[in-house]
């Protein structure tokens, strides 16, 4: 973990100094996670990818000012958190005059109870994952929200390599068998 800190640290103040490749890099490592953050609070698409922008915009303001290169993922995430809470308090993103608002056009194809029902999905979902144990939890948030190498989920997480993807594999079968029976397990059999 100290390796993942000290390359963080590196790819920190090559990017303060200009380096295009450390700032490169360091947007490659660290996006996924930032959408995951904004989708978080169901942003749609155009608002995720706003506020992410805006989260790597306030990095480039105040990449000078970063005193613990080692925080910098905590940084980012609480950045995107605060971007997301303004632009919903804000209301939804500003949009260009002329551009189509989705609340604007009908889409015949889309049944009316689509985000109700996408709702309920995400619920039973997050009530399932949380029941989940945290190994699993842990696993699953890595893998999902900031994809890695099976050498780093090894360290990040103290497990043996060659056990990250049976219990992965594991982890997700006790998902399921947690959503047996909600919302998600009954759209899959209308699928059947």
């Amino acid at each position: 973990m100290t390796d993942t800190f000290s390359a963080t640290a590196t790819l920190v103040g090559k990017a303060a100094q200009g380096d295009q490749r450390a700032w490169d890099d360091l947007v490659a490592a660290h996006t996924s996670l930032l959408y995951a953050v904004a989708r978080s609070f169901r942003l749609d698409q155009a608002d995720a990818n706003d506020v992410v922008q805006t989260t790597w915009l306030r990095l480039v303001e105040h990449l000078d000012r970063i005193e613990d290169p080692a925080r910098l993922v905590g940084w980012l995430v609480t950045t995107a958190r605060r971007e997301a809470l303004r632009l919903l308090r804000r209301g939804s993103r500003e949009r260009p005059a002329g551009e189509e608002s989705v609340l604007d056009r009908a889409d015949d194809d889309e049944p009316v109870d689509t985000g109700l029902l996408l709702d309920e999905s995400n619920a039973a979902l997050w009530a399932a994952y949380r029941r989940l144990s945290e190994k699993c939890r842990a696993l699953l948030r890595i893998a999902v929200y900031e994809p890695r190498a099976y050498d780093e989920i090894s360290e990040l997480l103290d497990m043996p390599v060659g056990s990250i993807g049976p219990t992965r594999r594991r982890c997700l079968t006790q998902l399921k068998a947690l959503l047996s029976g909600t919302v998600l397990d009954r759209d899959a059999g209308d699928q059947r």
